[in-house]
């Protein structure tokens, strides 16, 4: 019983080495057809300079650019030149802790 149990760790690693070849076989196989992996962008390339224009251009802020291309947000900061653009920041007092908030109630007393 005890060879058996010496065995399952050679196959495990065999499996292993099997599967890791294989997946080395497709994606060479894939990348020699043309086909790249990961997603597909939501915008095309010239959406995404449209909306780096828009940025740069000071013309609209994020939210409306996003809301004009039906993306979030979030899509339009991601199709931004990183080096271009500052981080989002937020708005000041929008913090739940700020004053008048849970912590700012504590501490003048009211419970």
């Amino acid at each position: 019983m005890s060879t058996v149990f010496g065995m399952l760790p050679v196959l495990a690693e065999l499996q292993l080495e099997l599967i890791v070849a294989n997946t080395n076989d497709g994606l060479a196989s894939a990348q020699a057809r043309g086909r790249v992996g990961g997603r597909r962008p939501r915008l095309t390339k010239d959406q995404a300079a449209h909306v780096q224009h828009l940025y740069d251009e000071l013309e609209k802020p994020v939210q409306q650019i996003a809301d004009m291309l039906g993306v979030p947000r979030s899509t339009a900061y991601g199709h931004l030149d990183r080096a271009k653009h500052l981080p989002r920041q937020p708005k000041k007092g929008s913090h739940r802790w700020a004053a008048g908030g849970r912590r700012g109630a504590r501490a003048a007393g009211d419970h």
